[in-house]
């Protein structure tokens, strides 16, 4: 856990850093298309099962901009700065609210991430089902070579064609 806490120390300053035009060029497109906040916070179970606000880009319903921040997860971008506080991770399972059938004590013995094996298969055929089962895989079997690996193919799924 402790590496796995420096390797986001180190490169989540850096990914945001590097998000961040794109997040204001979102935030921008969001402000300018639709009323209302730019950022949305939502309740999520973190390390612990401790709640804490995540911040996403706002994406309305139906709107051109919500659609294309959803298809690119540029509405995630934001949760950027909860990994610089501690409250999730780059990788790691699916953030979940509070109280959520799929929030059971394992998966809170890890902090939820940006991405992980869920997030990235979520793009292909896998039925719904299997996503927990891969979450709690996840919170058996992580190690930094594995975050490595889920890192680099989350850029992939992200450009991958939605069915």
């Amino acid at each position: 856990m402790f590496a796995k806490r420096i390797f986001d120390l180190t490169a989540g300053p850096i990914l945001l850093l590097i998000a961040a035009p794109l997040m204001l060029l979102a935030a921008a497109a969001v402000a300018a298309t639709s009323p209302g906040p730019v950022l949305a916070r939502t309740t999520r179970a973190g390390l612990a099962g401790r709640p804490f606000q995540m911040l996403t880009l706002r994406t309305r319903p139906g709107t051109t901009t919500g659609r294309l921040l959803r298809r690119w997860r540029l509405d995630a971008l934001p949760r950027l700065i909860h990994v610089l506080r501690g409250e999730m991770s780059l990788v790691g399972p699916c953030a979940l609210p509070p109280g959520h059938p799929e929030s059971t004590a394992a998966r809170q013995l890890v902090r939820p991430g940006l991405t992980g094996l869920w997030q990235i298969g979520r793009r292909s055929d896998l039925p719904w089902e299997e996503m927990g089962v891969l979450d709690l895989h996840y919170v058996d079997q992580h190690w930094l070579g594995l975050d490595l690996l889920i890192l680099v193919r989350t850029v992939p799924a992200v450009f991958a064609t939605r069915g």
